[in-house]
């Protein structure tokens, strides 16, 4: 156990990215061929625990389960000025308070990031008691959009050709190169319990590590002369648990509800540093992992294994994204989230022998209102609808090998006005500048394998 936890940590403490939110949808490449529908049927150990702890208790032999996957994101960062509009006085040149018309579009250039996970589970033939751990990257975001050269600083400086303001130096107004980490490793430790040969009740206690680098640091307050500050990479612990409940009927029909409570976090406490190298003050900020609450129905006949999973998150009631708005001094107090619901399903078609099929489907509300955007430029990572296709091949009796594509999309752009806190008053509580704005969107693809090893009894 020792050994499986250091492994854990050492590959797992890595960037993942998130797609619900900051919620990631599956755990593992049979879950996320899946849609990450798994808390009705538990096809995998990794959806299981990541979903429904109760579930672990189909499972009647020693099983390990590791995968790795190859995440690919294309953030896209936009934003615009009509002419005239109140920017910083002398960021377009002496004695000019207002700008020209500008627009433009920053991509993002992070390039690939690694997404792993890890888990095994202790099963006997008739016994009622079922063990499992995991260790999973269950939260992320990230972005890297660099500053823009086309600026008013820049002697070629051109308002007609691609210029994205949001991107402008923070002495031209902007946040100039914008960089953020995010991730969260959970690792959970499993017992499920069968009341009976068809009802399950599972409980797993879990304890979170997170880091988060911000460039700049807006839950910072800036300097009048230097601006925002950039970050180091702060980290915090957390502890929660799950709570799941589980039935499967002799015809097939499966049901299942779990309950992942709020994992508490220390704060992060931030030393930071002004772009010009010299100390700024230090920042503490919490945020938790919210609720989530989960339903799901599957179904089992000869070729097809069917799973369908309906999840809330609870964002409004969570430390660090119920807040939102300005602090006094211009520090961001939080990310102002909404809560979502997300839908999962999965078919698996078994006809093919040694060659599963399985397809899913993921959509999931956007967390983000629109006057609102302007404060989660760095955490972009919401995908509306995510597609994936996978399937497993048996090398012998204890080998299994499983592959998952996965396409995701943003779907329609979140999109609001550019903020400015010297703006903010009662009648414009977010400090929005009349006719701006500034917007995000992308599209996310992955190839993950993994392997299934079943020790022999």
């Amino acid at each position: 156990m020792k050994n499986i936890l250091k492994l854990a940590l050492l590959l797992l403490t890595t960037a993942t990215f998130a797609q619900a939110g900051h919620v990631m949808q599956a755990a593992g490449s049979v879950n996320m061929s899946m849609g990450g529908a798994a808390t009705a049927q538990p096809l995998d150990i990794s959806g299981a625990l990541q979903w429904n702890p109760a579930a672990i208790s189909v499972f009647d032999s020693k099983i390990i389960n590791f995968d790795i996957g190859a995440f690919f994101s294309s953030p896209e960062l936009s934003s615009s000025l009509p002419e005239g509009a109140m920017w910083p006085a002398g960021a377009f040149g002496p004695g000019s308070p207002a700008s020209p018309a500008v627009s433009g579009i920053t991509k993002d250039d992070r390039g690939v990031s690694p997404m792993p996970a890890l888990a095994m589970v202790w099963g006997k033939e008739g016994s009622k008691h079922t063990f499992g751990v995991s260790a999973f990257g269950i939260s992320g975001f990230g972005v890297t959009f660099p500053e823009e050269k086309n600026q008013p600083f820049s002697p070629t400086f051109n308002p007609t050709l691609n210029s994205n303001p949001v991107n402008y130096p923070q002495n031209a107004g902007g946040f100039g190169h914008i960089e953020s980490d995010y991730m969260l490793l959970q690792v959970g430790i499993a017992w499920a319990y069968e009341i009976t040969d068809n009802f399950s009740i599972g409980i797993q206690p879990t304890i979170n590590y997170a880091a988060l680098e911000l460039a700049p640091n807006p839950l910072s307050s800036p300097s009048q002369t230097l601006g925002y500050p950039v970050s180091d990479n702060a980290s915090a612990i957390g502890y929660g648990a799950q709570f799941g409940l589980f039935y499967h009927s002799p015809n097939g029909i499966k049901l299942g509800a779990s309950y992942k409570t709020t994992q508490k976090f220390d704060d992060f406490k931030f030393n930071n540093t002004y772009l010009d190298g010299s100390a700024a003050p230090d920042v503490n900020f919490n945020m938790d992992y919210p609720a989530i609450l989960s339903f799901g129905l599957g179904y089992s006949t000869g070729d097809f294994d069917l799973a369908l999973d309906f999840r809330r998150v609870d964002y409004e009631n969570t430390n660090g994204f119920e807040a939102k708005g300005w602090t006094q001094t211009g520090s961001v107090q939080g990310f102002g989230w909404k809560n979502i619901s997300i839908l999962s399903a999965g078919l698996q078609y078994k006809g093919i022998e040694k060659l599963p099929l399985r397809f899913g489907y993921t959509y999931s509300g956007n967390p983000i209102d629109s006057e609102l955007a302007f404060f989660s430029i760095p955490a972009t990572a919401v995908i509306k609808n995510a597609f994936q296709f996978g399937t497993s091949y048996p090398i012998n009796d204890n080998l299994k090998l499983n592959g998952v594509f996965h396409y995701g999309t943003s779907g329609d752009k979140t999109e609001g006005n550019i903020l400015n806190p010297m703006l903010a008053s009662a009648t414009n509580p977010y400090g929005a500048m009349p006719g701006t704005k500034v917007g995000y969107e992308m599209t996310t693809s992955m190839i993950m394998l993994g392997v299934i090893y079943t020790f022999t009894k």
